[in-house]
């Protein structure tokens, strides 16, 4: 018997394409993605907020499944908003090239 193939980000986001090319009665993303940016991104925000009271809250399996949360609500925006992960993971690796306070020293005002 194989293993079951590992759960990963690019599964998640195979998912979330999918969904949102399903029936909008049978599909919460897609009911997000026709809602538009806006009503994502204040849905990615209220998440965001819920995964901050868990960790002020300290409870390991609150922090785990809001910061779930997050993570799909966010895969969801980036979707909604046509940016893929990938865009974000090179920002994120252009970004390590110098420290963090570097970094932020060199934005503009």
């Amino acid at each position: 018997m194989t293993a079951p193939a590992r759960f990963t980000l690019d599964t998640l986001i195979a998912l979330i394409e999918t969904r949102a090319l399903s029936a909008v009665d049978r599909s919460y993303t897609r009911q997000l993605l026709d809602a538009g940016p806006p009503r994502v991104a204040k849905k990615f925000g209220e998440e965001a907020i819920e995964l901050v009271i868990a960790t002020l809250g300290g409870k390991r399996p609150e922090i785990v499944a809001e910061a779930a949360d997050v993570i799909y609500h966010l895969l969801v925006l980036l979707q909604a908003s046509g940016v893929h992960l990938d865009h974000v993971v090179e920002e994120l690796g252009r970004r390590t090239r110098q420290s963090g306070l570097d970094e932020k020293a060199s934005r503009p005002a």
